[in-house]
């Protein structure tokens, strides 16, 4: 494949593919946060954590291994982390190998929380992007993501 021309504009593929990706990526975003906050009064972005937190071992992750698996900065998630605290749906315990760091740790309440929301969401991937594709087109979108960002499709 031919290095692409950097100095003139994008070719119409080009720029449908990349404007294509933001639109439908900022559109199911928005629509996954609203089903989730009028179902749940739960946030994506909290859900994320959530989900993160009860598929690591021992229903916790370092803050800072959270706010890259989240996508989100360190003050952002630190911002997060408070107001998830605050509700009950998580817990900071310090890391006995580092001081200075902590751990966020899922509660019993989190887990209620998310077992409940979890449908929600999955069903909304599913309407609102997966029936989209057939299996077959899913998993080459997969192999797309993996050639853009290795690892991106992979399961956290």
């Amino acid at each position: 494949m031919a290095a692409p021309d950097t100095s003139v504009d994008l070719t119409g593929a080009e720029l449908a593919a990349w404007r294509g990706l933001l639109r439908v990526h900022t559109a199911l975003v928005k629509a996954l946060d609203a089903e989730l906050i009028a179902e749940h009064d739960l946030p994506l972005s909290s859900y994320e954590v959530l989900i993160t937190l009860a598929s690591a071992p021992g229903h916790k992750r370092r803050m800072a291994e959270l706010a890259d698996s989240v996508l989100l900065s360190r003050s952002g998630m630190t911002r997060l982390v408070d107001r998830l605290e605050r509700d009950g749906l998580l817990a900071r315990d310090t890391c006995s190998d580092d001081g200075r760091g902590c751990y966020a740790v899922l509660t019993d309440r989190g887990r209620e929380l998310l077992a409940q929301a979890r449908p929600t969401h999955l069903a909304g991937v599913r309407e609102r992007f997966l029936r989209h594709f057939s299996d077959d087109e899913l998993n080459v979108l997969a192999e797309y993501w993996e050639r853009v960002l290795p690892g991106a499709a992979g399961a956290e």
